[in-house]
C-alpha cells in the first residue's frame, strides 16, 4: 500500500446493538456475568439494557474495517495477510439498543525486511455522540516468498 493512503479516512459504519447479539456473543466468549444476559439484572445494576462485554468492539468495528480490508487502492493479498494486533480503550459502555457508528482511518504504512506493515484506526461512538470505543488495529503483509 502507498504510503500516501496514510490518512485516508472512510465513511461511517453504524451497527444497531441487539440484545440476542450480546447474548450470542457473550456466551461464545464465555462472558456468563449476568449483566450480559439478564435483562433484569442489569436493569438491577442501573443499566437501560443488556451491557455489552468489552470485546464487543469486534463486532460493531467489523463492517469499518472490512471497508479497509476490501478497499482496492490499498491492495491486501489476502493469501500473505497474518493478524497484527489490536488495542483498545473504552469509555462509555455499549448497551442493548445503541446505535454505533464507527469511522476508520489508515494510521500508518511501513515496510520492513519484506513485509508490509498496515495501522489503522478507529473510532466509535453512540447515537448521543459519546465516544465508545478507540481502537488500533495492525496487519502484517508477507511477501509473495514468505
Amino acid at each position: 500500500m502507498p504510503r500516501e493512503k496514510i490518512g485516508k479516512r472512510y465513511p461511517p459504519t453504524t451497527y444497531a446493538v441487539g440484545r440476542e447479539k450480546i447474548r450470542e456473543y457473550a456466551l461464545a466468549a464465555g462472558f456468563d456475568h449476568p449483566l450480559h444476559h439478564d435483562l433484569e439484572a442489569a436493569r438491577r445494576a442501573g443499566y437501560a439494557d443488556l451491557l455489552a462485554p468489552p470485546m464487543f468492539v469486534v463486532v460493531y468495528c467489523a463492517s469499518a474495517f472490512q471497508t479497509a480490508l476490501f478497499d482496492p487502492e490499498l491492495g491486501i493479498d489476502f493469501a500473505h495477510l497474518v493478524h497484527g494486533g489490536q488495542a483498545f480503550s473504552w469509555s462509555v459502555p455499549v448497551l442493548a439498543g445503541d446505535e454505533i457508528t464507527t469511522t476508520l482511518t489508515v494510521k500508518d504504512v511501513a515496510e520492513r525486511a519484506g513485509l508490509r506493515f498496515d495501522s489503522f484506526e478507529t473510532v466509535s461512538v453512540n447515537q448521543r455522540g459519546e465516544r465508545t470505543a478507540l481502537g488500533t488495529w495492525s496487519t502484517i503483509i508477507r511477501g509473495a516468498e514468505g
